[in-house]
């Protein structure tokens, strides 16, 4: 007796909890469609329908009777701010959306080695389609901190300027940073080709259309191109795609770290994923803050940051290249600050070096890798900031050099500095098809400053 109305109790509260569900299923339905309200340049305003941010939604196009893809950046009590993936030209007022994902997901997969795609991880390249053999959110799983493994392998990037006075670690996060001109383009593809590594993953965001070709062509090849991924979102797409193609480019290199592989990302340029964000932020009706970057700009560069580095206890590394325009050559922009303090180093390129034709235009004042202390020998160490002082200090002092100024005897260090002048300027600069590896790129550092290793 008493087991059957038990019995009756659990069927009782399982068909009230059915009941909801399909209660809770037809509510949510009934919110999967709504109409458009509104457009204000590249803002759509909908109503009638529930989505979270960053949700993917398609708008009927009442001209061409097609559908247009956007996504959900912001809401306002039962209004949503959708941001499209292209022209909203044909979009009319009533028009109905509809969600088609409430998530935003990437294909992943070894498929990707050899090709070029989009924000959306469609084939660019005339390839062919693409077989996927993972979907993952693009915004990835946090690490905690006390998981990640230390840097503590040296990176040998096929640079003499690097490999002796910014030295880099593998799982090390940098910066170059110059203003436009100035030969980052170059030094992004010299690192391209020299730095070992076992998968390198290229994010090609907010830049000229046609660089896209020659960086693959030219700076490539086809044997850089089968171990690489390319993600291609040019200036001329939505800030939306800009984004996307910036999260898939994180994403893809995660996904080969996380197989135990070694991976060299390279993303260009960090201030056009700044202003992807800065406009979607002021369309929605953010504040304006320094130079017009709302706030969520700098909630998102130390995010995007964060994902490169070692994985979980050493397992694998994301050795990751940031490009920063410094706007006007002003070294104190916004997001050179948020990037200088959220990188593990800088290197700083020089447009008097670059108008004298020193490439790459690398100013050693202003570059630091952070990690070289604790992954170089002491010795090396010595060496290369050794060779520092006497950079700085020729510097420092050549105009009164070039006047005859200056007395022979005054400084000791600067008459060292004024002898090896030309071995100094020789370590520095490098042809862009040129490959030094670091046994050579040391060894060449230690016989000019003297020091004994």
């Amino acid at each position: 007796m008493i087991l059957t109305q038990l019995m009756q109790i659990l069927m009782f509260e399982f068909d009230s909890q059915v009941e909801d569900i399909i209660s809770d299923c037809r509510v949510s339905e009934r919110f999967r469609s709504g109409k458009l309200v509104r457009v204000v340049g590249l803002t759509l305003e909908a109503k009638g329908i529930l989505a979270p941010l960053g949700a993917h939604c398609q708008v009927e196009n009442l001209d061409y009777g097609t559908l247009v893809d956007a996504e959900v950046v912001g809401f306002n009590d039962d209004i949503l701010f959708l941001m499209p993936f292209a022209d909203p030209g044909g979009l009319g007022p009533g028009a109905r959306v509809w969600v088609r994902s409430n998530h935003s997901k990437a294909g992943l997969g070894d498929c990707l080695l050899g090709r070029v795609v989009n924000g959306l991880g469609e084939p660019l390249d005339g390839k062919g389609a693409l077989k996927y053999k993972d979907y993952l959110s693009l915004e990835g799983l946090p690490i905690n901190p006390m998981e990640r493994g230390p840097i503590n392998t040296v990176l040998d990037t096929g640079i003499k300027a690097f490999n002796t006075c910014l030295t880099l670690g593998q799982g090390q996060r940098l910066g170059l940073v110059a203003g436009s001109g100035v030969g980052k383009s170059v030094l992004l593809g010299m690192l391209t080709r020299n730095t070992v590594a076992d998968v390198v993953v290229i994010g090609l965001i907010g830049e000229r259309g046609r660089e896209v070709q020659e960086f693959i062509q030219q700076t490539l090849g086809s044997d850089g191109l089968a171990k690489s991924v390319v993600v291609a979102a040019p200036a001329n797409i939505s800030p939306v795609l800009r984004l996307k193609a910036t999260y898939l480019t994180h994403l893809i290199a995660e996904y080969f770290r996380d197989q135990g592989k070694n991976v060299l990302m390279l993303c260009d340029s960090l201030t056009r994923v700044a202003h992807a964000q800065r406009e979607i932020g002021l369309a929605i009706g953010e504040p304006p803050t320094a130079k017009g970057y709302p706030p969520s700009v700098f909630a998102l560069l130390p995010k995007l940051i964060e994902r490169a580095g070692v994985g979980r206890h050493g397992f694998g590394s994301i050795t990751a290249i940031y490009t920063v325009l410094a706007e006007g050559d002003d070294r104190s922009d916004p997001v050179v600050d948020i990037a200088r303090a959220s990188l593990d180093g800088q290197v700083m390129l020089s447009r008097q070096l670059a108008d004298a034709a020193h490439y790459p235009a690398i100013d050693l004042a202003g570059s630091i890798s952070r990690v070289m202390a604790s992954i170089v020998s002491p010795a090396q160490l010595n060496s290369a900031n050794r060779f520092r002082r006497l950079w700085t200090l020729y510097q420092q002092n050549q105009d009164l050099i070039q006047v005859g100024a200056y007395e022979q005897g005054t400084n000791i260090d600067l008459d060292e500095a004024i002898k090896i002048r030309p071995g100094m300027e020789a370590l520095l600069q490098q042809l862009s098809d040129e490959c030094v590896s670091l046994t050579d790129s040391q060894t060449f550092l230690n016989q000019l400053t003297g020091v004994q290793v």
